[in-house]
């Protein structure tokens, strides 16, 4: 069933409300950046540098070390767009509107979300969720890959979810590998989002009754995210001279998480000591023919953190534990975010829609295990970042496909409010 034209335009005028509220954030943001910063970010540099280096069509390479596989190419290859259309000296506030646009279609992808599972109403009532919750405002004005992960993330869940209610084999068929290549566009944004259609794939076979259609749906939406991520695996074959499934920073992303120095928040400061350190085993013993320097670096870097996990398996239990109040607390953790007033701004609005999350869960159980897919992205991040590093920046985009059951609740609310005409009657 179509919107009605009335429900159209009132999404339009989230729309714009979410664009124009994004816009202003955007600014807002720019404007408390410390001086002698860019982005207020680190990893925003790397995306920038790399995005520029593509636009020129230089080698995709980072940093005087010159890392070749040090970021997946997604999120650079769309900031390219922004240098090949201003040039290499465009302003950082051209990243942060083409964020802002990203931002404005994740809200119009949760619509689409809410009203295929529970019509216009709902579907209206999650866009403005999305429109004006802190949250995801926050992710669409920051240079950083969350910004077009977030939409690539909903289409995978919408088309899993139409390619399981379609009676036409034909019509599945299209979704799974429209979902699929949705998913390998998302992991080539955010590399951490490989292991997901396994971990959601599993529990979906475990729990969902028809488990062969379900069997063929995520085989045909692996398949399309291999085919989707197939140029970058040969293109880092072709350099690294074996497999890698996304980059090259496993190894420095595990040891943030996991060593003797790790904290439950990110300090990278160490890698230069292990980079000292790397080359100077280098020059002692020649390292094999053609292997790269960043490949050494990471499997060092990723040796050093397992042995220390497994020699120090209480301290990894107390991480996971700080991590994990890390990722869901009501008030940011970074000094940046840390004013009063973002803290206050940030609880009102984060503890109310968990509620509502818990209400519109238990009011659309009878969905069954398509409910628990709106769950797993955030039960996924929560357990990955509680082995790597963790803050709330990771729960945001798993949040979205969740403001939709605070969007049934909401609606269900409403239900119980008298309309005008019942009060005047």
């Amino acid at each position: 069933m179509r919107p009605s034209s009335h429900s159209r335009w009132l999404l339009i005028a989230v729309l714009a409300l979410a664009l124009g509220v994004r816009i202003g954030a955007a600014f807002w943001w720019q404007a408390r950046v410390p001086v002698g910063q860019r982005f207020g970010f680190p990893d925003s540099e790397s995306y920038w540098q790399l995005g520029q280096k593509i636009a020129a069509s230089q080698p995709y390479e980072f940093g005087p070390s010159r890392y070749r596989i040090f970021r997946t190419p997604g999120y650079p290859l769309l900031l390219s767009v922004v240098f090949v259309c201003g040039g290499q000296d465009a302003p950082v506030m051209a990243g942060r509107f083409l964020s802002t646009i990203l931002g404005t279609v994740t809200c119009g992808l949760t619509a689409a979300l809410g009203w295929r599972l529970f019509g216009e109403r709902v579907g209206l009532l999650s866009a403005l969720a999305v429109a004006i919750y802190p949250e995801a405002i926050a992710q669409s004005v920051f240079v950083l890959s969350e910004a077009p992960f977030t939409p690539l993330m909903l289409l995978q869940l919408i088309g899993w979810i139409a390619a399981w209610q379609s009676s036409s084999l034909r019509a599945s068929i299209i979704w799974a590998i429209i979902a699929g290549a949705c998913a390998g566009l998302a992991t080539l944004m955010r590399p951490s989002w490989l292991l997901f259609l396994p971990f959601a794939g599993v529990i979906a076979l475990t729990i969902d009754s028809q488990r062969l259609k379900q069997l063929q749906i995520i085989g045909l939406m692996f398949a399309s995210l291999c085919v989707t991520m197939s140029p970058w695996w040969i293109y880092t074959w072709s350099i690294a001279g074996r497999f890698v499934p996304t980059s090259l920073q496993v190894g420095a992303s595990l040891y943030d998480g996991l060593s003797p120095i790790a904290t439950g928040a990110s300090d990278m400061r160490y890698v230069a000591e292990f980079e000292a350190q790397q080359r100077k085993t280098d020059a002692e013993k020649t390292p094999p023919a053609g292997q790269l320097f960043e490949d050494r670096l990471d499997e060092t870097m990723k040796q050093a953190s397992l042995k220390w996990a497994r020699e120090n398996p209480q301290r990894v239990v107390e991480l996971a534990v700080i991590k994990f109040v890390r990722i869901w607390s009501p008030w940011p953790n970074a000094a940046e975010f840390r004013s009063n007033k973002l803290r206050l701004m940030l609880l009102v609005s984060f503890v109310p829609a968990m509620i509502l999350m818990a209400i519109g869960t238990y009011r659309s159980r009878q969905h069954g295990w398509i409910i628990l897919l709106l769950w797993l992205p955030a039960v996924y991040f929560t357990l990955l970042h509680m082995i790597f590093v963790s803050s709330i920046r990771y729960r945001q985009p798993a949040l979205i496909p969740l403001l939709v059951l605070a969007a049934v609740a909401a609606a269900w609310l409403i239900s119980f409010t008298p309309s005008p005409k019942s009060q005047t009657a």
